[in-house]
């Protein structure tokens, strides 16, 4: 090696200890030695690009992140979060996949933002764990009516109203059922014009973050009262697996007709499509088909789940594969 290129190491290596080690910035390297700031950027590429800085990163969450990166891989959404909840019950998986959705808001939230929010038990967890951060004019819609007339804590405008709340933002709540007794209601409680506004203001959201429900008895659509056991069974023999807002998905993840789907006050699938960013927000082995639908639908844009459940899902799309070949 020439004398040159040792003098040019021994700058390397010093640049690189005051800005890695000592905490300087490139300005402030610049400065102390006489030189320019995209110069000093260009050497800090040049230790690394020549092993004398070497980074290393301690990830404890590489298993997460492999199925992470499958998850986005396989189903063409922009990303995809897996929390790893060893041994949980229902509600501690619902307060870690929370704080997980809570965690991203903060960084994906943007100053005059319109945010839907849809019902769940899942999301209610997102509410009660998200911490105030500031935001200019942010603002938040109901996706649908309410589940049942008793109140709860994990219906559409309980949600909006808490997550506006913490943030100190503005809302709006959609003050009508999601399902109603007639065609007739439903035509009629659509031409109000504060449903109406708010239904189209759901619509025009920047972002939504959305539960993927199951078609089950254990679903919350069936266990709010508010969908009948002639309603759950129609869907059903449809070969409704998913719920998603105001529709039912099949297995591939195609848009199912239901009798019940003139009844429902809330905005639809189809509607959320136009939303351009989409937070799905879901887990539990029970509800694997359900999410494998809506990601085969590509209803959502970003996936939160546990760790047992997105295996579920890629098991059931490299089952599909297998089949198919």
């Amino acid at each position: 090696m020439s004398d040159i290129h040792l003098e040019r190491n021994r700058l390397l290596v010093k640049i690189s200890q005051l800005y890695y080690e000592e905490g300087h910035n490139q300005q402030e390297i610049a400065q102390r030695l006489g030189i320019s700031r995209p110069h000093v950027s260009r050497m800090l590429t040049a230790a690394k690009a020549e092993g004398i800085v070497q980074i290393h990163i301690r990830n404890p969450y590489s298993i997460e992140q492999e199925i992470e990166k499958r998850l986005i891989e396989t189903f063409g959404i922009h990303d995809a979060l897996v929390v790893h909840i060893q041994d949980a019950d229902g509600a501690t998986r619902n307060l870690q996949l929370g704080r997980t959705c809570a965690a991203l808001l903060e960084s994906v939230l943007k100053d005059d933002d319109l945010v839907g929010v849809m019902a769940g038990h899942t999301i209610s967890s997102l509410c009660n764990e998200i911490e105030y951060f500031s935001r200019k004019n942010l603002q938040f819609v109901s996706l649908i009516g309410g589940w049942g007339s008793e109140g709860a804590t994990w219906h559409a405008n309980a949600n909006t109203s808490m997550l506006a709340g913490k943030l100190r933002s503005k809302h709006w709540l959609l003050h009508a059922p999601a399902v109603v007794g007639s065609e007739e209601a439903c035509a009629y409680l659509h031409q109000e014009p504060q449903i109406a506004e708010v239904l189209q203001l759901a619509g025009r959201s920047q972002l939504a973050v959305v539960g993927i429900g199951q078609v089950s008895e254990q679903a919350t659509i069936v266990e709010s009262g508010y969908f009948s056991e002639a309603d759950f069974l129609d869907v059903q023999g449809r070969g409704a697996v998913a719920n998603i807002c105001a529709s039912f998905l099949g297995k591939q993840g195609e848009l199912l007709d239901f009798a019940a789907s003139k009844r429902m006050i809330g905005i639809t699938a189809s509607e959320l499509r136009g939303i351009p960013n989409v937070i799905g927000l879901a887990g539990g082995l029970e509800k694997a088909e359900a999410i494998t639908a809506a990601l085969r639908g590509k209803w959502i844009d970003i996936l939160i789940t546990d760790l047992d459940t997105a295996q579920a899902v890629l098991a059931l799309e490299d089952q599909k594969a297998t089949t198919k070949g």
